[in-house]
């Protein structure tokens, strides 16, 4: 029975973040989940979960196992009770096209949250190196993945898919970039305001842009405490930020719920000073504006380049899936070619066979390799459905005779 290459999904298209939560599955439930798949279905022979924070995927090659089976391991898995409505938070198709077309509409960040997100692939890496590490690739996998790399690189080189940014935590980050000379910028002094979803941004982001004199500051010492140790930064008090007392900052960038006009007053300095307001409503009084030496943002003027970077995006996307649609039916083709890779594998073995008796072993690999790659040739020119023995011996016979051995 034939492999086939099949996948399962939950992501924020099908499910709410409580619900996505569910479903995480961590780097040591990784582990686990792999040990339990393997030790449940013997026919599953290929493995690839990708864990993000908007979704968790299961791609796996299997002769028997369905999605089915494999959506029922993960809920039980994770200890997640039995229902219909569970079960109807996956996607998941059990032939071999559609999983790769899922895989690369994913990968290219078409399903993104994030619309054209080009991170996701970064994650693709790190779970394809899992699979490696486990020896779990097999043959569609691998191609799949192969085919996944070639696409993000056409779509990279083809298309303006991958221009700008649609995140208005990053878009922040390159503005304070922007805003100072870059022999400085990453020593600068910045304050992240706020504990949330997008402050939480800030410090992923900034892996890229590695600003290195960050502090944070939040109603709750204690969530700005857990932040600071979890991004190696420093914590500011937040009394001071409500008496608007920032010492030397030079940027800061505000995120804070509920906190409406927070921030009314600012040193007096003739040096820049970048402040960008994230919040809604807005932290930041919009009359520090009219200072001279400030830089200011607002989601709304941060939100109008990424609108048109998405427009942007929206209009690549054809351009996108034609690239998706030509590596599809490149990956099908080769697909349909398998069994004849496999029989001319099958028959270069038996060529190699026969060279190594008629010489009893006594002749150099490379020599046996020479004979049989040429005998191979003169076979895959005739292109005769079957081909005897005595066919074979005769072509090793020929070419044993014209190259002198």
């Amino acid at each position: 029975m034939s492999k086939t290459l099949r996948y399962i999904s939950v992501s924020h298209k099908t499910a709410s973040t409580i619900q996505r939560e569910k479903y995480h599955i961590s780097e040591l439930e990784k582990e686990e989940l792999t040990r339990l798949i393997c030790q449940t279905f013997s026919d599953v022979s290929a493995l690839f979960i990708l864990a993000t924070c908007n979704r968790t995927e299961i791609y796996f090659e299997s002769t028997i196992t369905s999605t089915s089976s494999m959506i029922d391991l993960l809920i039980s898995f994770k200890s997640v009770k039995t229902s219909k409505t569970e079960n109807e938070l996956f996607l998941s198709s059990d032939a071999t096209k559609q999983s790769i077309q899922h895989l690369l509409e994913v990968s290219s960040g078409l399903k993104s949250l994030v619309f054209g997100d080009a991170e996701i692939i970064s994650q693709i890496k790190k779970a394809h190196q899992f699979s490696m590490l486990h020896k779990l690739q097999g043959s569609l996998l691998e191609r799949a993945l192969q085919a996944v790399f070639k696409t993000h690189k056409r779509i990279s080189n083809e298309t303006d898919f991958r221009d700008g940014t649609t995140s208005v935590a990053y878009k922040s980050l390159k503005v304070v970039r922007e805003s100072f000379e870059k022999a400085s910028v990453k020593s600068k002094k910045i304050l992240f305001v706020g504990a949330g979803d997008i402050v939480k941004q800030l410090f992923k982001y900034n892996a890229k842009f590695n600003y290195n004199n960050i502090y944070v500051s939040n109603r709750s010492i204690e969530k700005a405490i857990l932040l600071a140790q979890d991004n190696t930064c420093k914590t500011f008090p937040f009394s001071n930020v409500v008496n608007n007392r920032f010492e030397d900052f030079d940027v800061i960038i505000s995120a804070a719920s509920n906190c409406p006009n927070l921030i009314k007053a600012i040193p007096n300095t003739q040096k820049k000073m970048v402040l960008i307001d994230l919040a809604v409503p807005c932290n930041i009084d919009k009359n520090l504006s009219n200072q001279t030496n400030v830089v200011f943002h607002d989601l709304d003027s941060i939100s109008v380049e990424l609108e048109e970077t998405k427009e942007h995006r929206v209009a690549a996307t054809d351009a996108v899936n034609f690239i998706i649609s030509e590596e599809v039916q490149a990956y099908c083709e080769w697909l349909q070619d398998a069994p004849l890779r496999a029989l001319l594998a099958e028959l270069k073995i038996k060529v190699s066979k026969k060279v190594k008796t008629r010489f009893e072993n006594n002749i150099e690999d490379s020599n046996i390799k020479k004979i049989t790659n040429q005998v191979m040739k003169k076979l895959m020119m005739k292109k005769e459905s079957s081909i005897s023995d005595d066919k074979i011996d005769f072509l090793i016979s020929d070419e044993i005779s014209s190259l002198h051995f």
